[in-house]
């Protein structure tokens, strides 16, 4: 199997790279997450220019129809560069808006333009990494619905202009938009751990607007939360391939009895450790951009399992390796290290950690005779 990407893909890979290198260094991300917004606009509009907004959205709202490859290419730099604006936030609302309303299309265009940002409210409280533990509720009023209920850790909430939410409709799953102003929406934004940042909603007789039908519901709200792991998954490659080559030449920098620590076979054994835990990750990921789109749902379920628990595994690992070998500076604010390091423990711990997902993925009635 041919696994380079195409002509397109690295074409699109060293003009956000570059991008990312010369407009978004370290320092200047570090400004962003301290200011009371914590979000760029100018960035933004740069990423807009570069198509990256566009990129998920189908080709008839003015996208370019940009499949899982296209999009790990994207995520791999984002993570990289510890990229704070809400592209993981919109992408996953682009995503929940092609699968419950594709013909949704003033916002689908809107959101390739890059107008509008989007965000889905997975999580509840109380309801842990459980998709379907959802207390918010919808009633008909005359011709639309309102909606009460609360959706804690929106990531990117609070910088959103249109939510999607999950609530029970007469007792099943139905996926609604919901304008930010609204009447009787309340939003309640806050930084997180990682320097990103999220929102608490609450919502009280809301009005919202039903996004697809009868039929879609449960099952299209967890491929939604799926392709918002796979993307977390491709993120996280690009913080370990950060994080294992600012360690690489921090050891070769830092010197003990008179010559660099990269020198102690001791520190490259454990090295190539991390280096082969990342290149794990890699792979498994892969596989679950090859088979997010498979018709059978339960092999999408096992390739965005498997790739979760792995990636998880090796960002614990590399992280904790990366600060042992940074020592105490690899858990200070002036080192890079120290921010991948947290970004990666929230992916790790975002829409399911490894033990959820290896519970989830030996759930699967074909994990006896599963080929992954």
């Amino acid at each position: 199997m041919d696994f380079n990407f195409t002509d397109e893909q690295q074409q699109l890979r060293d003009a956000l790279r570059r991008y990312l290198d010369n407009e978004y260094s370290f320092d200047a991300r570090q400004k962003i997450v301290a200011s009371e917004a914590g979000v760029d606009g100018k960035h933004w509009r740069a990423f807009a220019e570069l198509g990256l907004t566009a990129l998920p959205v189908p080709e008839a709202q003015g996208g370019f129809d940009g499949g899982a490859f296209d999009m790990l290419v994207v995520m791999q730099e984002l993570g990289r560069s510890l990229v704070v604006e809400p592209f993981w936030a919109t992408a996953v609302g682009i995503e929940a808006l092609r699968l419950a309303a594709p013909n949704e299309n003033a916002l689908l265009e809107r959101a390739a333009q890059g107008e509008i940002k989007l965000a889905v409210a997975f999580h509840e409280p109380r309801a842990r990494y459980d998709l379907f533990d959802i207390r918010a509720t919808a009633r008909p009023d005359g011709d639309a619905f309102v909606l009460t209920g609360e959706k804690s850790i929106v990531q990117h909430g609070a910088e959103a202009d249109f939510w999607i939410v999950p609530a029970r409709l007469d007792g099943e799953v139905a996926l609604f938009v919901i304008a930010r102003d609204a009447a009787n929406a309340d939003v309640t934004g806050y930084r997180t751990i990682d320097g990103l940042r999220a929102a608490t909603l609450k919502f009280a007789d809301t009005p919202a607007t039903r996004l697809g039908d009868a039929h879609t519901g449960a099952a299209t709200f967890e491929q939604i939360a799926d392709y918002a792991t796979f993307l977390l998954c491709a993120e996280a490659l690009g913080a370990l391939d950060a994080l294992n080559a600012a360690t690489v030449d921090y050891t070769k920098d830092r010197q003990q009895f008179g010559t660099p620590i990269a020198r102690f076979q001791a520190l490259q054994h454990r090295m190539v450790e991390m280096l082969i835990h990342a290149e794990q990750a890699r792979s498994i990921t892969y596989l679950a951009a090859a088979r997010y789109a498979s018709p059978d749902p339960d092999v999408r379920r096992q390739a965005i399992s498997a790739a979760k628990a792995r990636v998880g595994q090796a960002a614990r690992f590399v992280g904790q390796q990366a600060v042992q070998l940074h020592g105490g500076m690899g858990v200070t604010n002036e080192v890079a290290a120290a921010h991948w390091f947290k970004r990666l423990s929230i992916i790790e711990t975002t829409l399911g950690d490894v033990d959820h997902h290896l519970a989830r993925f030996a759930s699967l009635p074909s994990f006896a005779d599963t080929d992954i």
